[in-house]
């Protein structure tokens, strides 16, 4: 099958590859020269046979509204449109709808895989119609893993992106409880091996996984990992998950929590936690650490100026 691929980079580039070794044609577009095929998005369009399929594969936000909308210019009714980028299920909605008055399908397609889906596969959450995901099934085919599993026509536009956002708020917790489990292990005195107690994990038990391979792969490249600081960005899907959860009334604590952590670790000093010291320190008494390290005596430490507390007024 020809398929047009807009985004070359990490991911888009070794989609392109891994399609290319199936035997597909890929006429693939990229800022960057190097790496693409043609020179703009209307000559990829002239490259394309008719009826054409075009993957965006470009940051979500207004890279991807950018880009769809430069589409929507150069194809003509009957093409169809494939977002493969971590969109908001709410942006494909609209994309899908505006698309529609054109005459132009849209399909949109979470992807999961990472750096490793060239050799491995990836796997493909898809939303749309019917007739226009069966138009494009021989690519999925190709990008999905060896087997029956890796790949779901979750429902219409939207569904794959939302499905791949929940998919994105479970790693958030999981990762999450990998990072307070070594953290754990780290801080006892009796446990001499915490990378080795990782690597046991991986055969026999509950929690064996890909995450727990990666987790274990890194702990081997640095054990204590001094080389990386204890900062976590998000890539907006765990946010995203939140506020579903929100508009829909489901509880998640494990997913809020994480990606509250996440928030937590860029902070070198917590406004917060000034808060929560203070004020530890004046009902309880317990010390405080200044600015300069020090620490300064508790509210109720012998010689320690402690005002009563107001009356009761009802």
């Amino acid at each position: 099958m020809q398929i047009g691929m807009v985004g070359l980079g990490k991911m888009g580039g070794k989609m392109a590859e891994r399609l290319r070794r199936g035997g597909h044609d890929v006429v693939g577009y990229d800022r960057d020269p190097a790496v693409s095929d043609v020179s703009s998005l209307e000559e990829l369009a002239e490259r394309l046979q008719a009826p054409r399929a075009v993957w965006v594969m470009v940051p979500s936000g207004e890279p991807t509204r950018a880009t769809i909308e430069a589409l929507a210019g150069v194809l003509s009714p009957g093409d169809l449109i494939v977002d493969g980028g971590n969109s908001h299920y709410v942006d494909d909605q609209r994309h899908g709808a505006e698309l529609s008055a054109k005459g132009i399908g849209f399909v949109d397609c979470g992807v999961s895989g990472g750096v490793w889906g060239l050799e491995n596969g990836y796997a493909l959450m898809v939303g749309g119609e019917p007739a226009e995901v069966e138009r494009v099934m021989p690519i999925f085919q190709t990008l999905k893993p060896e087997g029956e599993d890796g790949f779901v026509h979750a429902g219409s536009i939207g569904a794959g992106h939302f499905a791949k956002m929940v998919h994105n708020g479970i790693e958030y917790g999981m990762m999450q409880a990998f990072a307070e489990g070594w953290e754990l292990l780290e801080a006892s005195d009796i446990v001499k091996d915490v990378p080795g107690a990782f690597k046991s994990w991986r055969q026999g038990t509950v929690i064996r996984s890909w995450l727990l391979d990666l987790m274990v792969r890194a702990l081997e490249e640095d054990p204590d990992l001094e080389r990386l600081e204890g900062y976590a960005q998000d890539s907006g899907e765990g946010r995203w998950t939140v506020k579903a959860a929100v508009d829909l009334a489901v509880p998640l604590p494990v997913i809020t929590a994480a990606l509250y952590a996440r928030f937590a670790s860029r902070q070198d000093d917590s406004p917060a936690m000034k808060v929560v010291a203070a004020l530890r320190n004046q009902f309880g008494g317990h010390a405080v650490t200044s600015r300069a390290g020090s620490v300064e005596k508790g509210a109720d430490s012998p010689g320690a100026d402690v005002a009563p507390p107001p009356e009761a007024t009802g």
